[in-house]
C-alpha cells in the first residue's frame, strides 16, 4: 500500500484515517494507491475519485467534513462517513465491469444511456461498499448512497419523460 498524505490533519485525526486506510485496504484486498488531498481541484464537492490510469483513489478530506456536514447537519460522524466514501471508491477500484462500461460511457449516443451506464457505475461501487462494511450502521450509509444516486435517478426520469 503506498499512502500519501498532502493535508495537514491533527495528528490523532490522520492516524484514525490511516486504520480505516489500512483496514478497508487489507479486507478489500486491493493495491490501489490512496492520496489523501485538502481540497478537490475544481467546483464540485467531490469527497473521492479514482483514477483508472494510475490505479490511485484522492480522497479530498474538507469535501469529505462539508458532504458530511450537508447531509447530517454535523460532522459528529466524519469519521463513518470518510469510511464510507473510501469503501466506494474502492469500489470503483475493484470493480472488474469498470473499464469495459467506461468504454461504452465513451461511445454513448443519447444522454438517457450515458445516465444509465453512469448509474451502472456507481450502483456497482456501492454494492462493493456494502459488501465492505457489514458492520456499519445500515440506515446511515442508505442515506449516503440515496443522495450519492438520486442525481442519476432524477436526469434519468427527465429523459424518460
Amino acid at each position: 500500500m503506498n499512502t500519501q498524505n498532502r493535508e495537514r490533519c491533527y495528528p490523532l485525526e490522520k492516524e484514525k484515517l490511516d486504520l480505516v486506510v489500512q483496514e478497508l485496504i487489507k479486507r478489500s484486498g486491493s493495491l490501489v494507491d490512496i492520496i489523501l488531498e485538502g481540497h478537490f481541484p475544481g467546483n464540485r464537492l467531490a469527497g473521492g475519485k479514482y483514477s483508472m490510469g494510475s490505479h490511485s483513489i484522492t480522497l479530498y478530506m474538507e469535501e469529505i467534513k462539508n458532504q458530511c456536514y450537508q447531509l447530517f447537519s454535523s460532522t459528529e460522524r466524519f469519521l463513518d462517513y470518510f469510511t464510507v466514501v473510501f469503501a466506494h471508491e474502492l469500489g470503483h477500484a475493484e470493480d472488474r465491469e469498470l473499464v469495459d462500461l467506461a468504454e461504452k460511457l465513451d461511445l454513448c449516443k443519447t444522454e438517457q444511456e450515458r445516465y444509465q451506464i453512469a448509474l451502472r457505475i456507481e450502483e456497482n461501487a456501492w454494492s462493493f461498499a456494502e459488501k465492505l462494511l457489514p458492520q456499519m450502521d445500515h440506515d446511515f450509509m442508505q442515506k449516503i448512497i440515496y443522495h450519492s444516486l438520486k442525481p442519476y435517478w432524477d436526469q434519468l426520469q427527465l429523459e424518460l419523460a
